[in-house]
């Protein structure tokens, strides 16, 4: 199993990164300075170097699901962890993990329990996992009110050797580019910070913490971007990294955006323009730390965000780890941002 796709495979919703945190730091300290867990428990790994102080971040939480109520006969309801679109949660399988054993359930309603056909999506009040336990049995196993309950789905290929699918690519994605990233640029000069922060998708919480403490000169954050290919064709899987210049919250600084593209051209690398009206990421919130923290967003576009079927291309995930390669080798100095 590679990388990508043990973390990918690791369990880790919002509020719960334990399990997806000890793996980054496992494969990420050989290839940098120092390594620390804040007491809110993201994860920073530091490159010493001359020069800017360069802050790169991914977010290591996954959207799931939690124990909201458990009813007489062991049926679990839960309270969504993120942007999730309830339509996408009949039929999955989740994994339940206490301290006194790992269980799994499906995800069902009513309607579709007993077998009829659905007049109606079910909102999300209607629905519930099924564990073939009772209440009790629930209990003796350490289920309870608060329990996670994350999406379970195997990492696999469609049609290609390129495509891959699976859960939490949201953003175990650009962790996986950070890792590579020090790996790569481990005798580089540069001075850079590999942060991997907590509960971004509940409030972009962990980028305000660490770049409040860092005070970095400017950052990017790797993420990943909803490809909107079966519609608009603006932000295509297999068509390269996205550069955002707008989301629903944030403008990508210019200065910044303008080196990664004059690098795209010079290196032939394809690149997308992400101008968005929806979403956003935790550069909304490290760029207005302190006295302001000049930041981007470079994305990789992935089909069905936010579900357990995400689809992307090994192409655009080669892509961009190569564009911050580049930039990051011999970061420009500057104080001019606009």
């Amino acid at each position: 199993m590679n990388l990508l796709e043990r973390l990918v495979s690791t369990f880790s919703v919002s509020g719960n990164e334990g399990a997806v945190r000890k793996l980054i730091r496992a494969e990420i300290k050989d290839h940098v300075d120092d390594i620390y867990i804040d007491k809110m428990g993201n994860l920073i790994a530091h490159k010493e170097g001359i020069g800017p102080k360069i802050m790169l971040t991914a977010h290591m939480d996954e959207v799931g699901l939690m124990v909201k109520k458990i009813d007489s006969r062991g049926k679990i309801y839960f309270s969504m962890i993120g942007g999730i679109d309830p339509v996408m949660l009949l039929g999955e399988r989740v994994h339940i993990e206490t301290n006194k054993q790992i269980m799994h359930g499906v995800i069902s309603s009513k309607d579709v329990n007993d077998g009829f056909v659905l007049k109606k999506i079910p909102e999300i009040e209607d629905m519930f996992v099924d564990t073939g336990l009772s209440k009790e049995g629930l209990k003796r196993r350490g289920v309870e009110i608060g329990t996670y309950l994350s999406l379970e789905r195997d990492f696999y290929f469609l049609g290609s050797n390129k495509i891959i699918c699976g859960k939490a690519f949201d953003d175990r994605i650009g962790c996986y580019i950070l890792i590579k990233l020090a790996e790569r640029l481990k005798k580089s000069k540069s001075d850079i910070y590999y942060v991997f922060t907590i509960q971004e998708e509940v409030g972009l919480i962990g980028g305000a913490i660490t770049a409040y403490n860092i005070q970095p000169d400017w950052g990017i954050v790797v993420d990943c971007i909803e490809a909107n290919d079966a519609s608009e064709n603006t932000k295509i899987v297999g068509a390269g990294p996205c550069i955002t210049i707008k989301d629903e919250e944030t403008i990508g600084n210019r200065v910044i955006n303008k080196w990664l593209m004059d690098i795209a051209k010079k290196k032939r690398l394809p690149i997308q323009r992400d101008v968005s009206d929806v979403g956003t990421t935790d550069a909304a919130t490290i760029s207005i730390s302190r006295g302001g923290v000049p930041s981007t967003v470079v994305g990789v576009p992935i089909r069905n965000l936010h579900t357990a079927v995400s689809v992307a291309n090994k192409n655009d995930i080669d892509n961009t780890l190569k564009l911050l390669e580049y930039l990051l080798k011999n970061p420009p100095k500057t104080n001019v941002w606009v």
